[in-house]
């Protein structure tokens, strides 16, 4: 029993600290720059449902710690609930000649347009300081990019791979190790990607599709990854530690965004053509096991994780699916194009959509993690 609980425990933790920070990062963002408009706000609470502790700033704002660790919100004055879904008309009929002006719902579209951005904003910028920090700190060990073997039969053969092949880059990105070349073919099944190599002296370049294969991470845990083929026999002497300098080490951050976000809109792409394995998709109970698990690599791999998760939050925060942040962008740039917001009750249709669309997904991804 003890030994259940504590491992209960191992997940639990870093999953609350690491979800914790990310939350508190992406509500930062909406609740700072709110500030900045001169908006009120009534609410800023990390998770949901009823307060566990909190307390009342100088400016009237509670904050609050509440039971359920899914998320957060900042709820400002005027707002029918945490969602900012919908305005109270009779908190907004009856407020005061200094209060209305501070109302979210009279800011301009254009200071409600910078309020929602901020939120995924801040996620990315977070992102971007861990992984900067990170890199400019500790450096990274690398492999030279040059293939040993190829499989004989293998897609690498069949494309014209050859032993002693230097990989320069991948669909643009810039191939500084090996495995920087395992990365990018393992994200990019079925996929067909562009490989610019150095064969002797010369570049070559070669498109290529990697064949979809289930293989097992350092955990156990199953995913569906890209192969195509090429081993590499490793050697101590063939590792280095490389250390950027502080303005390389900004290009290569860039760079590692970049890779994310268009690995992560390619992952989601492949649900709409038929590539896509549900099974990969994952939900709160697998980011308490990931996170655990990732836990026992140490604090610098935590760290590493969580600024991962905080730039795809970011990112599926943008979707334009109401009751998202990008739901409320959408209606505020229709307001902006239009010159007036879309009527009341298509915005409650919309965002009823959205509630539906979202508990739907986290029923499933939940279903995904316990079975």
């Amino acid at each position: 029993m003890l030994s259940y609980v504590m491992m209960l425990l191992s997940y639990i933790v870093p999953y609350l600290v690491v979800l914790t920070i990310i939350v508190f990062v992406h509500e930062m963002g909406h609740y700072l720059v709110a500030r900045w408009n001169g908006i009120a706000i009534q609410t800023f609470s990390i998770g949901f449902g009823p307060e566990l502790f909190g307390i009342n700033d100088r400016s009237g704002t509670r904050w609050r710690v509440s039971l359920i660790p899914l998320g957060g919100y900042v709820r400002f004055v005027g707002d029918m609930n945490a969602t900012s879904a919908t305005p109270d008309a009779d908190v907004i009929a009856n407020a005061g000649p200094d209060l209305r002006p501070r109302l979210f719902v009279n800011k301009n579209v254009w200071q409600r347009i910078s309020v929602v951005i901020a939120g995924p904003a801040a996620n990315v910028i977070f992102t971007f300081v861990v992984l900067y920090a990170l890199l400019f700190g500790y450096g990274r060990y690398m492999i030279p990019p040059v293939i040993g073997d190829v499989v004989a039969g293998s897609v690498a053969q069949q494309a014209g791979l050859m032993s002693g092949d230097k990989i320069v880059a991948v669909d643009g990105f810039q191939v500084r190790g090996f495995e920087d070349f395992q990365r990018l073919v393992s994200t990019s099944p079925e996929r067909p990607i562009t490989i610019v190599l150095d064969r002797q002296g010369a570049d070559k370049t070669i498109v290529l599709t990697p064949k979809a294969t289930n293989s097992p991470d350092m955990f156990g845990t199953v995913h569906r990854i890209g192969q195509i083929g090429v081993t590499r026999t490793v050697n101590p002497s063939d590792v280095t530690l490389y250390r950027p300098n502080a303005v390389e080490a900004i290009g290569m951050t860039t760079e590692e965004i970049r890779f994310i976000v268009e690995r992560t809109g390619q992952f989601i792409g492949d649900f709409f053509v038929g590539r896509g394995d549900v099974e990969e998709l994952g939900g709160p109970v697998k980011v308490a096991k990931v996170s655990g698990e990732v836990a026992t690599l140490g604090i610098p791999a935590l760290i590493n994780l969580m600024a991962l998760i905080s730039l795809n939050i970011g990112l599926a925060n943008l979707l334009p699916i109401p009751m998202l942040d990008g739901g409320h962008l959408l209606y505020y740039l229709v307001e902006a194009v239009r010159g007036r917001p879309l009527s009341q009750r298509i915005q409650e249709i919309g965002f009823r959509f959205g509630l539906a669309l979202v508990l739907t997904l986290t029923i499933f991804t939940l279903y995904n993690d316990i079975f």
